[in-house]
């Protein structure tokens, strides 16, 4: 895969500091992109990935912000470009199932902070790069989904299913939206990664039952979604690609 058309873009990776959001990250700098790296709390691990790509010779800069605070995303995306010039590829990845409730149980404000961080701050974000690609004569959004977009999630995480529906639905109508602009949206569905998050909220005899249902056989590891990434985001691989979401599951679903 000829991926040199990557080399000399600037790329901001919100969540870019753990899970997907960091390898995705460490695979543009590993092919010659820029890249700033969006942190929440996890300093540290942003800085380590920040080193790991300024060691293969290009920019990294780490941005702090929350994204669940309304006026977060676009600021983040400002100081993006005021950081690396420009902004060729928007990656917006940074998202949380937060807590898994039954409806019955779930408390009013986690679905205010679903919709704050799953969702404004994809709009948000987006909205910020939209202007700024326009202005530059072009660009590319890449929003992550999920498995459970598709599935409805497992127990007790419909909001964050649907959320991620939103994501995958709103992925669709930005890319008509922009697309005599020369801007590319595209979105990744990732399954069942191996990652904090999974860590977090999903008990390892769960984890280990979804990997045998799995036709591959296996969860995955947060690199094995990169290159659906980085497909999306290089002209040359997929510059007639848009509107659409790509499923990295193992199979789990062939939609």
């Amino acid at each position: 895969m000829d991926l040199s058309d990557l080399a000399g873009k600037a790329v901001l990776v919100t969540g870019g500091s753990r899970g997907i959001g960091a390898a995705v990250a460490r695979g543009f700098a590993h092919h010659g992109a820029h890249v700033a790296i969006h942190w929440h709390t996890a300093r540290d691990a942003a800085e380590a990935v920040a080193a790991d790509a300024r060691a293969k010779g290009v920019r990294a800069e780490t941005l702090q912000a929350d994204l669940s605070d309304a006026a977060a995303p676009a600021r983040l995306v400002e100081e993006a470009i005021a950081r690396l010039g420009r902004l060729d590829v928007l990656v917006n990845n940074a998202g949380d199932l937060v807590a898994r409730h039954a409806m019955a149980d779930t408390p009013d404000d986690m679905i205010d902070a679903i919709y704050r961080l799953n969702i404004r701050s994809v709009v948000s974000a987006s909205k910020a790069a939209v202007v700024a690609m326009k202005r530059q004569g072009g660009g590319n959004i890449i929003n992550t989904s999920s498995l459970a977009a598709r599935n409805g999630g497992g127990g007790g995480s419909m909001l964050y299913a649907g959320s991620k529906g939103f994501v995958s639905t709103f992925t669709r109508g930005l890319a008509k939206d922009v697309a005599r602009d020369g801007i590319r949206v595209n979105a990744v569905a990732p399954g069942i990664i191996e990652t904090d998050l999974q860590d977090r909220h999903t008990v390892r005899e769960v984890l280990d039952q979804l990997a045998r249902a799995t036709p591959l056989g296996r969860n995955a590891p947060a690199e094995d979604c990169v290159g659906a990434y980085l497909f999306l985001a290089s002209e040359r691989m997929s510059g007639f690609v848009t509107g659409q979401v790509i499923e990295v599951n193992g199979g789990i679903l062939m939609p």
